[in-house]
């Protein structure tokens, strides 16, 4: 009886051995796809222990208050809010950047715009560049920091988006570099101070149809804002007006680039042509060759709208 009450004491210590499995027990049911690294990366985060160390004193028991950090950490992953809001932050070209459900995690092929637009400034450093719709602020921040001569302008309609961005603007040292807006795409730039003015805009605009929101996997549709996925009926409602306000903006010769959705490249592109201010310069694809940033560079003059075109 004795040797009973000892062993189920010693079973129930909270050995970090034990909370991890637990951990891994929850996610796997969740139907999380690495439930044994997410447990070990959620259980780094609430006690400052990393996944090597973890096993190395896999015996190592924690307290009551951290056992309770990781259940609560876990059974937010379980009900499939996404890792990156779960630990407050996600990498991007290198670099941690803070993301909260305000805003769009990043993702690598965004990185697309910030190589194209280094390398379109590369012999003019001062150049500047205007991110549209910056979310976590990760293009913004990419960008001035490869190019710190470059006057760079981030813009957000949701304010709540613009103060994670500051955030990460401070966080890399940048925040005096970066002007800040707040509003719908372009409208905050005020026509008369930037008028053919700008070098490069960029934008990474919501680009899913309204109707596949919905399909979409629980982390994406259900947690991240829905001002940055959905892009009108068929994903390319932002898009359109971004071709139509740019030209108001960029000096001849500047380019607007922005990313796109599976099988959007060809229509945004001819969308482009349509309108008469762009020529197609470049379609670039992203790690898995799906076409994924559309490169526009803007004509001295109009060219006259093709037939039939609105």
């Amino acid at each position: 009886m004795n040797g009973v009450s000892r062993g189920t004491v010693a079973a129930a210590i909270p050995t970090i051995r034990i909370v991890a499995n637990e951990a891994e027990r929850r996610l796997a049911a969740a139907g999380i796809d690495q439930p044994a690294l997410e447990a070990a990366w959620l259980l780094e985060h609430a006690v400052g222990v990393s996944p090597l160390m973890q096993r190395v004193h896999a015996d190592h028991q924690l307290t009551a208050a951290e056992c309770e950090g990781v259940r609560t950490l876990v059974e937010r992953r379980a009900r499939r809010e996404p890792l990156q809001y779960v630990l407050g932050t996600q990498e991007f070209c290198g670099r941690a950047f803070q993301v909260t459900p305000a805003v769009l995690i990043p993702r690598p092929e965004s990185a697309l715009l910030v190589a194209e637009t280094v390398r379109r400034c590369a012999n003019h450093p001062a150049a500047t560049v205007v991110d549209v719709g910056t979310g976590s602020g990760c293009l913004a921040v990419s960008v001035a920091l490869a190019l710190p001569e470059a006057r760079v302008l981030a813009i957000d309609l949701s304010a709540e988006a613009l103060l994670v961005a500051r955030r990460n603007m401070v966080q890399h040292g940048c925040d005096a570099r970066i002007d800040c807006l707040q509003g719908d795409l372009l409208a905050p730039l005020g026509e008369a101070e930037w008028l053919q003015k700008i070098d490069v805009i960029l934008s990474n605009p919501p680009y899913i149809a309204d109707g596949e929101i919905s399909t979409l996997q629980p982390e994406v549709g259900c947690f991240e804002p829905r001002l940055a996925l959905a892009g009108g009926p068929d994903g390319m409602q932002v898009h359109r007006r971004l071709l139509q306000q740019a030209p108001i903006y960029l000096r001849s010769g500047g380019a607007l680039l922005m990313e796109v959705g599976l099988g959007q490249a060809a229509a945004v592109c001819h969308v482009a042509e349509e309108g008469g201010w762009f020529r197609a310069a470049a379609v670039l694809p992203d790690e898995a060759g799906i076409a994924r940033v559309v490169c526009f560079e803007k004509r001295e003059s109009r060219r006259e709208p093709l037939a039939g075109s609105r």
